[in-house]
């Protein structure tokens, strides 16, 4: 949206100041798409506390998941935030657009899950008994797909916020998917 600005941290409550300057000390900027959920006076704060809830994923399991989601909802801004987390967590360039296109063929553990979160959010929920049948049989438990499916709604969020609002995004752009291959 042309008229859907970042706002400054003088324009957030005297909460969400704090919260900006929390980031800015543990990440060195407040993202812009944290500042924009900051137009609330409570939702960057909820957000924020159920990004560090506690989880049986790893942070790598977490990355598999938010690039199969962000790429199935075409949010760039959080392709790109995760490709650059993905890194982080050890991911190459080529196995971060593998894990976009919600495939992993370089680690049959995470091959089921980020088929299990590709099918479950293009189906809106309804992945195929097949896909569910392969993340448990990977060695996944029936808690794990509850947290995946969690995850999966924090990341539709995000994405969601990013694509109507469409404010700038703060990390390298990340690639284009040239073909989605399954």
């Amino acid at each position: 949206m042309q008229n859907f600005q970042v706002p400054q941290r003088s324009e957030v409550s005297t909460q969400n100041q704090a919260i900006f300057d929390q980031l800015e000390k543990q990440v060195g900027f407040v993202p812009n798409l944290y500042a924009t959920m900051a137009h609330s006076d409570t939702a960057l704060g909820n957000y924020l506390q159920l990004q560090s809830g506690k989880t049986s994923l790893s942070n790598k399991e977490k990355e598999v998941v938010n690039l199969a989601v962000s790429q199935v909802n075409g949010c760039r801004y959080c392709q790109s935030a995760h490709t650059a987390i993905g890194k982080m967590n050890g991911f190459t360039d080529a196995q971060i657009l593998k894990l976009r296109s919600g495939t992993a063929s370089f680690d049959a553990k995470l091959d089921a899950l980020a088929r299990f979160a590709k099918a479950t959010a293009e189906t809106q929920g309804r992945p195929d008994e097949a896909v569910v049948s392969q993340f448990l049989a990977a060695g996944y438990t029936k808690g794990s797909l509850v947290d995946v499916l969690l995850l999966i709604a924090d990341k539709i969020f995000a994405n969601y916020l990013h694509n109507v609002t469409q404010i700038p995004i703060d990390f390298p752009v990340a690639p284009e998917l040239e073909t989605v291959t399954a």
